[in-house]
């Protein structure tokens, strides 16, 4: 007979711990808490930046886009739900108008057109451009707004349709 079946099964040494630095599967509890996942791999340069890059390229094809079919002639586009059905300009009238002049380099036509629209695009490139810069570090985009800054945002969105549809302000309407 043999004598490692009668005898108790001994315990099996125990594996050396690992550290979050130590590359291979999750490393041992400590003290018996859960196991913790293993450190995520690096992530190369060019993958990283490979969203910022592309949501760029839809922006450029956008801009193409409107650059090459007027929205200043009747059929290309839709006409705006809320002015078509109440004859309010909402704060997107004249944003394709604006693209298009901006797109050509007429800054003062894309003002006229739609000023709130220009804003947005130097906001878009300012982020854009963050973004960029921390993604070739190896960092991630973390912009947190308090909600104040996105009521703020509302206000001014508000303000600015109710100012553009007033006799006094037609210099912001399209």
């Amino acid at each position: 007979m043999d004598a490692s079946a009668s005898s108790p099964a001994a315990p099996d040494p125990a594996p050396a711990p690992r550290t979050p630095a130590t590359p291979g599967p999750p490393y041992p509890a400590p003290a018996g808490g859960p196991a913790l996942p293993a450190a995520p791999a690096p992530v190369s340069r060019p993958r990283r930046i490979l969203t910022p890059v592309g949501v760029m390229a839809a922006v450029v094809g956008a801009f193409g886009y409107v650059a090459t079919v007027d929205p200043n002639e009747p059929g290309h586009y839709p006409v705006c739900p809320m002015l078509r059905l109440t004859g309010i300009l909402c704060p997107g009238c004249g944003g394709l108008r604006s693209a298009h002049a901006f797109a050509h380099g007429d800054l003062v036509t894309a003002l006229g057109a739609n000023a709130v629209a220009v804003a947005g695009y130097a906001v878009f490139a300012a982020v854009w451009l963050l973004w960029m810069v921390r993604a070739v570090r190896g960092q991630p985009l973390r912009i947190g707004l308090a909600p104040r800054y996105w009521w703020g945002v509302g206000a001014v969105l508000l303000l600015f349709s109710v100012v553009r549809n007033l006799p006094f302000g037609s210099a912001l309407a399209p």
